[in-house]
C-alpha cells in the first residue's frame, strides 16, 4: 500500500489496538509499517505501549527482570474471577520463574531432538492419510480437512488422549485463545470460560487414568508432568492448565503456519514453483512463512521498573504489547521485507519469540510445517484457491478459519 501524503503519520497517530478497523484484520502490515516509521514506541489511549521494531522486541525478550510475563495485574480487570483468569495466569507462557522454569523443563524433556525424530514416521503417515482422503474431491477446505487436523493429532498423541475423544479439542482451543484478543466481546469471554471448564473436566478423567496407568515419560508429556522432577511436582491446577496450554500452543499456531503457507504460496506463484522444483528449500520456506505471516502476531509484557526505549519512558507497571508481525518485517533486519522469499537467509525472525520464553515446541512446529507443506506440494502441486478465505477477525493469532481450494 502506498500512503497519501500525511496518511501514514495519521494512521500511526490514531492507532488503537482496542479499536481496529476491519481492514486491519485482512492486512495489518501497512499499519505496522506506519508505526515503525512514525511511532515505533506507540502510546495508546489506555496508556499501554505498542512496539514495532525488531531490536526493541529482542531487547525486551531477553530482559525478563525488567519485562515480566506474569499477567495477573493485566488479566484481573479483563477476566475477573473466572476460569479464563485461572487458566491464563497459571499456564507456562504467562508466568515468570520459578513456575515457568519448572514447567518448561518438564515439557522440553519430552520434546528432545531424539523424541521429535521418533515422532516423524507417525506424522508422515498422518499427513499421507489426510492427503489421500482429499483425493478426488471437487473442493476441500485446507483448514478443516488438512491444516487443523495435524496438530490436534500430534498434541493428542503427546498427551496420549483417546482418539475417540479428541473431537472437541480444536473448538476448545479456538474459544480459549479467542478470549486473548485485545478487546474480546462478552460472547467470546463466555465461550472461553465454557471451554476452560469443559476441557478441565476432560483432563480430570485423563489425569486420573494416567495416575493409575503411567505412560512412557520419554514420549508422554502428561506422565512427565505428573512425575515432576527433582522431587518437585505441579499442583492439580498447574497440571490441568498447562495441559490446556499445550493443546492451545501446539494447535493454533501450527494450524496457522500450514494454512498461511498454502495461501501465501498461491499468491506468490514463482516462490511456489521454486519450492516444488527444489524440495530441499522446504526448511527455509517454512521459516519464511513464519516471518512473513507470523502465526502469533502479538506478545505482552509488563514493565517492573521505569525504563526508556526509543526515547520514550515506559513507567513501572506499564503494559507493553510486542508487535511480532511488525518486527518480522523490519527493514533494518530483513532485506526487502515485504517480499516472500522461500530461500531467504539469514532469517532470524521472532515468530517463536526469543530468550527464556522462546517457544519450547518450536522444533516440533517446524517438523509439522516441513512435512505437511512439503508433502502437500508434492501430491497436489497444481492446487488453487476456489473461493474467498475467511480469516476469523483476529489480531493476535493470524490464520484462516476457512480456506477453500481445488486440488487440480
Amino acid at each position: 500500500m502506498i500512503w497519501a501524503p500525511g496518511e501514514a503519520e495519521a494512521v500511526a497517530r490514531t492507532f488503537d489496538l482496542r479499536r481496529l478497523p476491519q481492514k486491519f484484520y485482512r492486512d495489518p502490515y501497512p499499519v505496522y509499517r506506519a508505526l515503525r516509521e512514525h511511532e515505533p514506541v506507540k502510546r495508546m489511549p489506555d496508556g499501554s505501549l505498542f512496539l514495532s521494531r525488531y531490536d526493541d522486541l529482542l531487547a525486551i525478550y531477553k530482559d525478563t527482570a525488567t519485562f515480566s510475563s506474569d499477567k495477573r495485574a493485566e488479566f484481573a480487570p479483563k477476566y475477573g474471577a473466572s476460569p479464563l483468569y485461572e487458566h491464563h495466569t497459571t499456564s507456562l507462557v504467562f508466568n515468570d520463574a520459578p513456575l515457568h522454569t519448572r514447567v518448561r523443563r518438564l515439557i522440553a524433556g519430552a520434546l528432545t531432538p531424539r523424541a521429535i525424530a521418533e515422532l516423524t514416521p507417525d506424522l508422515e503417515a498422518l499427513v499421507a492419510s489426510l492427503l489421500d482422503a482429499m483425493d478426488g474431491r471437487a473442493e476441500v477446505d485446507l483448514i478443516e480437512d488438512f491444516a487443523a487436523k495435524i496438530p490436534v493429532e500430534v498434541i493428542g498423541n503427546l498427551l496420549a488422549a483417546p482418539h475417540g475423544e479428541r473431537g472437541p479439542l480444536r473448538g476448545w482451543s479456538l474459544a480459549i485463545l479467542g478470549a486473548l484478543e485485545p478487546a474480546p466481546t462478552s460472547a467470546a469471554l463466555d465461550a472461553g470460560n465454557k471451554a476452560v471448564e469443559e476441557m478441565s473436566a476432560f483432563l480430570a478423567d485423563l489425569i486420573a487414568e494416567r495416575r493409575r496407568k503411567p505412560g512412557d515419560p520419554a514420549h508422554d508429556v502428561l506422565t512427565r508432568l505428573l512425575a515432576g522432577e527433582g522431587g518437585e511436582t505441579l499442583t492439580a491446577a498447574e497440571l490441568t492448565h498447562n495441559c490446556i496450554f499445550l493443546l492451545n500452543a501446539g494447535h493454533e499456531t501450527t494450524t496457522n503456519l500450514i494454512g498461511n503457507a498454502l495461501e501465501t504460496l498461491c499468491a506468490w506463484s514463482e516462490e511456489r514453483r521454486r519450492l516444488i522444483e527444489t524440495p530441499a528449500l522446504i526448511g527455509s520456506g517454512v521459516e519464511e512463512v513464519l516471518r512473513f505471516e507470523s502465526s502469533n502476531q502479538l506478545g505482552n509484557r509488563r514493565a517492573t521498573r521505569a525504563v526508556e526505549i526509543g526515547g520514550v519512558t515506559i513507567e513501572a507497571g506499564a503494559f507493553v504489547t510486542l508487535g511480532i508481525g511488525a518486527a518480522n518485517r523490519d527493514p533494518l533486519h530483513f532485506d526487502d521485507p515485504e517480499r516472500f522469499d522461500v530461500a531467504r537467509s539469514p532469517n532470524r525472525h521472532l515468530a517463536f519469540a526469543a530468550g527464556p520464553h522462546q517457544c519450547a515446541g518450536l522444533a516440533l512446529a517446524r517438523l509439522e510445517g516441513r512435512v505437511a507443506i512439503g508433502r502437500f506440494l508434492e501430491q497436489y502441486p497444481r492446487y488453487e484457491l476456489s473461493g474467498e478465505p475467511a480469516r476469523g477477525g483476529r489480531a493476535r493469532f493470524r490464520g484462516f478459519l476457512w480456506l477453500p481450494a481445488r486440488l487440480g
